[in-house]
């Protein structure tokens, strides 16, 4: 210290000023330290519903977490609060990357994936949980998606041909071109948000087959190596698997994958369907535009 001191007093520096410099950097370093271990309390609102417990009645209850002892993401916040406050709490979840599709759920009114959403800092805020909208519910936030993967399959989702002689013997290539159409359509994780998010589907869910099953009847439709075409188009001649549609457009502001494709293949689909696809791809509309994520 002495040598410190001596340098600095060469320097034009007293020993009391070196002294005030010290004490000033750490009384700075001290609170720096207090305000990141002050904590960050946030509130969250979650549908509570247990079925097998006679009388119970859904509700929301409410839960505090730290912010600074918790990840970023709403999925964090949930599983901290499931391993360390209340196990009972009951959800889906998976990958926790935006892959699966497991954690879809309604966050402060909108649907989106729990894992890909941010939490609102906003320390003043509840943030809100509740389940899927417009579905029957298992238990807390997991909805009953049985009718919406029905429905999935009843559109065929895999490739069809006329001549199964080949099946499992080469490839079915297609030009870079007829792939580039499906960009769009194949990321869908078939999460259900934005099907959830369609006051049509709350209404006719039983027989309007909704946004995210439509837009994977039209991925098939366009596949150039699929062959079934047509008859994948007479499946939708009737009065509600297709027409039921509104324009209501809620799907398009609730798919986490920041993909848009939905309203131009709405507009395309009631046309073919009604009979004027004649088999050719150059019928399909250009290829969708990317929106900027918003977490």
């Amino acid at each position: 210290m002495a040598a410190v001191v001596g340098v600095s007093l060469k320097r034009g520096f007293s020993a009391t000023a070196l002294g005030r410099v010290g004490l000033q950097f750490q009384a700075c370093r001290e609170a720096q330290t207090a305000a990141a271990a002050a904590p960050r309390i946030k509130t969250f609102a979650i549908y509570r519903w247990d079925p097998d417990k006679a009388g119970d009645k859904p509700r929301m209850q409410t839960y505090k977490v730290d912010l600074n002892k918790c990840g970023p993401m709403v999925l964090d916040a949930l599983i901290k609060i499931k391993n360390e406050i209340d196990s009972t709490l009951t959800f889906r979840r998976s990958c926790r990357e935006g892959i699966c599709g497991s954690c879809a759920m309604n966050i402060n009114g909108g649907n989106t994936l729990a894992c890909t959403r941010r939490i609102d800092t906003d320390l003043g805020k509840v943030s809100k949980i509740y389940p899927l909208p417009h579905m029957y519910v298992i238990k807390d936030l997991v909805p009953d998606l049985s009718n919406f993967y029905a429905q999935y399959k009843s559109i065929e989702p895999y490739l069809k041909k006329k001549d199964e002689s080949q099946e499992g013997k080469q490839q079915y290539l297609q030009s870079i071109e007829d792939r580039e159409k499906l960009d769009g359509l194949y990321e869908c994780i078939l999460c259900a948000c934005c099907s959830t998010s369609c006051p049509s589907y709350w209404w006719n869910g039983d027989k309007y087959l909704g946004p995210a099953v439509l837009m994977q009847a039209y991925r098939w439709m366009i596949d150039s190596r699929d062959e079934f075409t047509e008859e994948r188009l007479a499946k939708l001649q009737d009065p509600f698997s297709l027409y039921r549609c509104h324009t209501i457009m809620n799907c398009t502001q609730t798919c986490p994958k920041v993909w848009q494709p939905w309203p131009s293949r709405l507009r395309w689909m009631p046309v073919v369907s009604g009979g004027a696809w004649n088999g050719s791809q150059s019928q399909t509309p250009p290829g969708p535009k990317k929106a900027r994520p918003s977490l």
